[in-house]
C-alpha cells in the first residue's frame, strides 16, 4: 500500500475549521447532548475534506478530515478557556477592588 499524496494549502485549513466551528454551534441550538459535540465536528470535519478540499482522494480526505475536525474542537475548546479565565479574572479583580 502506498501512502497518498496529500496537496493541501493554507486556505483549506483557513475556512474549513471556522466553518466546522460555526455549524456545530448552530447545531447546538437543537436538544442535542454536549458530549456529541467533538463527534459532530469531527464528522464535520470528515465531510469538508472528503467532499469538498479532497474529493478526488478518499485517503486524503479522511486523513485531514482528522485534522479538521479535531482542529476545530481544539479552537473552541481554547477559546473557551480562554474566556472563562478571562471572567474570572474580572470577577476577582472586581471583588478584591469592593473590600478595599
Amino acid at each position: 500500500m502506498e501512502f497518498p499524496t496529500i496537496h493541501t494549502n493554507f486556505w483549506d485549513g483557513v475556512i474549513a475549521v471556522p466553518v466546522i466551528v460555526i455549524l456545530t454551534q448552530c447545531l447546538k441550538l437543537l436538544p442535542i447532548p454536549r458530549q456529541y459535540f467533538p463527534t459532530i465536528a469531527s464528522i464535520f470535519g470528515f465531510a469538508f475534506s472528503i467532499f469538498i478540499s479532497h474529493r478526488h482522494d478518499l485517503w486524503a480526505g479522511l486523513f485531514m478530515g482528522a485534522f479538521y475536525g479535531a482542529a476545530a474542537v481544539g479552537t473552541y475548546s481554547s477559546l473557551k478557556t480562554t474566556w472563562m479565565a478571562f471572567k474570572y479574572r474580572r470577577k476577582e479583580k472586581k471583588s478584591i477592588e469592593s473590600t478595599r
